[in-house]
């Protein structure tokens, strides 16, 4: 799953005919100057300036600026790009055209492995949690599409009327659509706007996620993944993914800024409890790692390098527990020609490696890890009778 952000998912949307605002992305406030004598809605309208980035509670920290004329929303854009919140750099704003309404409803579909289900509510807005008692739900099954007029049907059980249960049934079908369509996975609307002087519509922000391998089935697809921690993804997450995308089994990366440990783990759960355990020890992490599902070992390979190439590490824990039927052999090659690529390179001085493993050929595995010793590796070696939070305390206490 991908998320991507607010200006992706607006495009999409307008593709499948569910009504936005009008608005724009950009990295340069001196864009938007030039913008606004291109565009009459950004010279004639109020304007909002949000930060377009995968950052929670933007409003309150400042980076959504409300009702504002042209000239203040390159004032507000020239404020918010290049500042830093936490880990995450503003890099690009969307500046949207804010729509006057008078009621907010609440949209989303969710995938899961029966179908989908629709969410639809006629409080929509800040507060959805406190009205989710009003959220209703409608199921559809693989392969079913609900006619308008049985979403026009769910909306009036959402407490919608006349007109307004029709439109809303008619956007419901073209976001159903869009799900299908674009190998979604889940969508937020939140809110949807109506002005009833003129019944228009709008989404006024989106969350989306897509199924980022499928990207193959999409030539438009023109943007990149966010993560869900506050920041773009970095190259070398990037370079993971693309590789995980391409294998049997399963390689995961995530860069934590400032860590001295580097985890090489294997399995979800393994590589969770590592990285628990070493924070709750008082260590710092510098990445999340995780390879399952018996991966090739030129992939287990290329996840060695990039663990390797994290900048300040003192100690990689190689770390899992007792694999079923992943090859510890077979991926213990791929760590090995990982590390000696990493140390021809530079990586590597005065790093010490922590492995303990178990699982299918273990023996042959640790046995070959265990040579790099012979190579001037700082390396220790254990099997599957070393508990796993005492590796963590060795790393941790040398």
């Amino acid at each position: 799953m991908a998320k991507i952000l607010e200006g992706p998912a607006m495009k999409l949307f307008n593709k499948w005919g569910i009504p936005v605002p009008n608005y724009v992305v950009i990295m340069d406030p001196n864009r938007l100057e030039q913008l606004g004598e291109a565009n009459k809605w950004l010279r004639e309208s109020k304007l909002v300036v949000k930060a377009h980035e995968a950052i929670g509670g933007r409003f309150k920290l400042g980076l959504v600026k409300l009702g504002l004329n042209l000239e203040e929303a390159v004032a507000a854009s020239r404020e918010m790009i290049g500042r830093e919140i936490g880990t995450a750099v503003i890099r690009q704003v969307i500046v949207a055209e804010m729509l006057e309404h008078d009621e907010e409803y609440y949209l989303c579909i969710n995938g899961n492995r029966d179908g989908a289900e629709v969410l639809l509510s006629n409080r929509g807005g800040v507060d959805i949690e406190e009205n989710w008692d009003t959220v209703r739900r409608l199921f559809i099954p693989i392969d079913e599409n609900p006619s308008v007029e049985r979403l026009t049907e769910f909306a009036g059980e959402a407490g919608f009327t006349g007109e307004i249960a029709e439109r809303v049934g008619k956007i419901v079908s073209r976001l159903v659509l869009c799900f299908d369509n674009e190998d979604a996975q889940s969508i937020e609307i939140n809110p949807l706007v109506i002005r009833k002087s003129d019944m228009r519509f709008a989404a006024l922000d989106a969350v989306m996620n897509v199924d980022y391998d499928a990207r193959f089935r999409h030539a438009d697809w023109d943007f990149k993944p966010v993560s869900e921690i506050g920041r773009p993804f970095t190259e070398a997450e990037l370079q993971i993914m693309e590789i995980d995308a391409r294998i049997k089994g399963s390689v995961k990366f995530v860069e934590v800024p400032g860590g001295e440990i580097a985890l090489l783990t294997a399995g979800g759960g393994a590589s969770v409890f590592y990285s628990d355990a070493v924070v709750a020890r008082g260590g710092t992490i510098a990445n999340y790692a995780e390879y399952s599902g018996d991966p090739s070992d030129w992939a287990v390979e290329a996840l060695t390098e990039t663990v390797c190439a994290l900048p300040n590490i003192k100690h990689i824990i190689v770390g899992g527990a007792i694999a079923n039927f992943t090859d510890v052999k077979a991926t213990f090659n791929g760590i090995i020609n990982g590390f000696r690529e990493s140390k021809s390179k530079g990586y590597l001085e005065n790093v010490k490696i922590w492995v303990r493993r178990g699982g299918p050929n273990e023996n042959q595995g640790l046995a070959a890890i265990r040579k790099l010793q012979d190579e001037g590796f700082d390396i220790h070696v254990y099997d599957r009778s070393m508990p796993m939070t005492d590796i963590v305390d060795l790393a941790l206490n040398s």
